[in-house]
């Protein structure tokens, strides 16, 4: 298997989580070294925040792990192209590649909607890889609102 496949399998099984109680499905992880150093899943509805995205938590908690805000070194895995809040977190916290399962042509600021990674200038730089096990991650998200729209 493919290391990106793996690392986004994980991300899915995080999005899964989320599905299970009923949060949109999207699952992040965070990388170093081909070591998982934290995952976390979308708890926006069940938190009451609307901050408490995949990619916001997932960077929370490898700060915490690592013991700093720079993740320098640091990878991501996201099952959905990161909205315009996750991306700023993303290039805040110093990732330095960022693998995106499927787009969001609704929200996406990896280069949907806009590219806030190539569209404008930061200090930091972080490369952006799509379609990372696409149909898998774009399916689960397609179910999930089906149900939602069925109910």
């Amino acid at each position: 298997m493919d290391t990106h496949d793996f690392f986004m399998k994980i991300a899915l099984d995080e999005a899964k989580k989320a599905e299970a109680m009923d949060e949109v499905p999207v699952g992040a992880v965070v990388v170093r070294n081909g070591i998982v150093v934290s995952k976390a899943f979308n708890t926006r509805e069940t938190s009451k925040d609307a901050t408490c995205h995949a990619e916001i938590t997932a960077i929370k908690r490898a700060c915490e792990f690592l013991g700093g805000w720079r993740l320098t070194g640091c990878d991501m895995y996201v099952t959905l192209e990161p909205c315009l809040m996750c991306s700023g977190a993303i290039l805040q916290a110093r990732i330095e590649k960022l693998y995106i399962g499927t787009m969001d042509p609704k929200a996406g600021a990896a280069g949907s909607v806009i590219n806030v990674f190539e569209d404008y200038w930061f200090h930091h730089k972080c490369e952006i890889y799509t379609g990372i096990l696409q149909e898998e991650c774009s399916y689960i998200l397609k179910d999930f609102f089906k149900k939602k729209r069925s109910k």
